[in-house]
């Protein structure tokens, strides 16, 4: 599950997701509320974020993909054919 491309996804979306909810709450200026009409956009899309990196972990966690059993080898696949030389 570690390589499972839907939790790499999930990491990376949290991280943002954390540092976006962290900037939002130690950098909300005056300035920056003007900018987005008294809305704290950095709370908001790291939010959102968040939820969808969860979406992902849950997905991952609740239908992982299925590893096909190893095939054995049978001693006619391995006897040399005639076109092995």
């Amino acid at each position: 599950m570690l390589f499972d491309i839907r939790t790499i996804v999930a990491a990376l979306l949290g991280c943002y997701a954390v540092v976006l909810v962290v900037t939002g709450l130690v950098h909300d200026t005056a300035a920056e509320a003007a900018k987005t009409g008294g809305m704290n956009v950095n709370i908001w899309s790291g939010s959102g974020m968040g939820v969808v990196a969860l979406a992902f972990l849950a997905w991952a966690l609740l239908r992982p993909v299925p590893v096909p059993p190893e095939q054995q080898a049978s001693p006619e696949d391995t006897k040399p054919g005639p076109d092995d030389t």
